[in-house]
């Protein structure tokens, strides 16, 4: 049945299994409770389909179209989603045990209760999703999940419960307001998104992670309709402190300059291939203390081997030193005030006198 039409078909609880369906149409056909498991369903288009309950174990699904297609409580156990479309699909209670969702479109779907041991979700596109009662723990992969909708600057975190906060913080001013006020463990890192680069970056986030910290990765060189300055300025807000990477410099400079003359409790390492030069306004940050010394590499492996020390210890010794500040400026602010009380009480003896 490649490239069939089978357009609205009738085939609740049909069987099947291992058919051809490559290509086929199948928009809005109802498939409730059908065995499907095998089938090979690359690039065909479901469309608003019904699959409820149905079995699709194992079943191909690369490039299928499934926008608005309703899977609920369906098994799609070792099945292969890659690059499927499943823009506002139902997904709750689904079963993808060992599912390859990789770079797949799950925007605006909906995933409740659904199961995803062992399944692979790197790349996929989830801006929307909502995500509720998941069990992320057995994911097998869940990188670089893009929180942005397509024609955005690429925002990727590591986590689909994450992305949800994520999402959240820069879509609603009033939870951005609390969460300004928190550090925590996020690490803004920016730089260039040349595959050179990007490799770079992406080891920079992979050794952090397993470092217990919370990675952003903002990719500023694709096209955006959004406020740019904004967004860098809020995910900035929200992380404890930032790596940018000055390498080649593109963006860079507009995203440093939104940044460190606002946030003097963000500590920002740069960081710089060696043999290569900052670019000349560079230096407009060497007044501004939290802006730290410039650490070079020799290349992306001697980088990761000296995370703790090129990067880490740099922000924790500022850290240190910040608090030490902050303590000595309460202790005279203490002094003063305790002055004009001895002072008033002075004053006021001496009127009564």
């Amino acid at each position: 049945m490649t490239e069939a039409n089978l357009t609205e078909a009738k085939l609740h609880d049909a069987t099947l299994t291992a058919a051809q369906l490559e290509g086929a149409n199948l928009t809005r056909a109802l498939l409730r409770g059908a065995n499907l498991a095998g089938a090979d369903l690359t690039r065909a288009n479901l469309t608003e389909a019904n699959l409820a309950q149905g079995t699709l174990t194992g079943a191909e699904l690369v490039e299928t179209v499934l926008y608005d297609a309703d899977l609920t409580s369906a098994d799609l156990s070792g099945a292969n989603l890659t690059r499927a479309d499943l823009t506002r699909a139902t997904l709750s209670g689904t079963v993808l045990i060992d599912g390859n969702l990789t770079e797949a479109t799950l925007e605006r779907a909906t995933m409740v209760e659904t199961v995803l041991d062992g399944s692979t979700m790197s790349g996929c596109r989830v801006y929307g999703v909502a995500a509720w009662g998941l069990d992320l723990t057995k994911v097998e992969d869940q990188g670089n999940l893009v929180i942005t909708p397509a024609g955005e600057a690429a925002i990727t975190v590591d986590n689909l419960e994450v992305a949800q906060f994520i999402y959240l913080m820069l879509h609603n001013r009033k939870i951005r307001d609390v969460i300004d006020t928190v550090t925590g463990k996020g690490v803004l890192i920016l730089g260039r998104f040349t595959d050179e680069r990007k490799a770079v970056l992406d080891g920079i986030k992979e050794r952090l992670r397993n470092l217990n910290f919370v990675p952003m990765v903002f990719d500023w060189d694709k096209s955006s309709g959004r406020d740019l300055t904004e967004t860098v300025q809020l995910l900035a807000n929200m992380s404890r402190f930032v790596v940018a990477d000055v390498t080649d410099a593109k963006s860079i400079p507009q995203e440093l300059l939104s940044i460190v003359p606002h946030l003097p409790s963000v500590p920002i390492r740069p960081i710089i291939l060696a043999g290569q030069r900052e670019y000349a306004m560079f230096e407009h940050f060497a007044p501004y203390p939290w802006m730290l010394p410039l650490f070079e590499y020799n290349d992306r492996t001697h980088l990761l081997e000296n995370i703790e020390e090129g990067i880490l210890s740099p922000v924790m010794e500022w850290e240190a030193g910040s608090k030490k500040k902050d303590d000595l400026e309460e202790q005279l602010r203490a002094r003063d005030e305790e002055i004009e009380r001895l002072r008033a009480a002075l004053d006021a003896r001496e009127s009564e006198g």
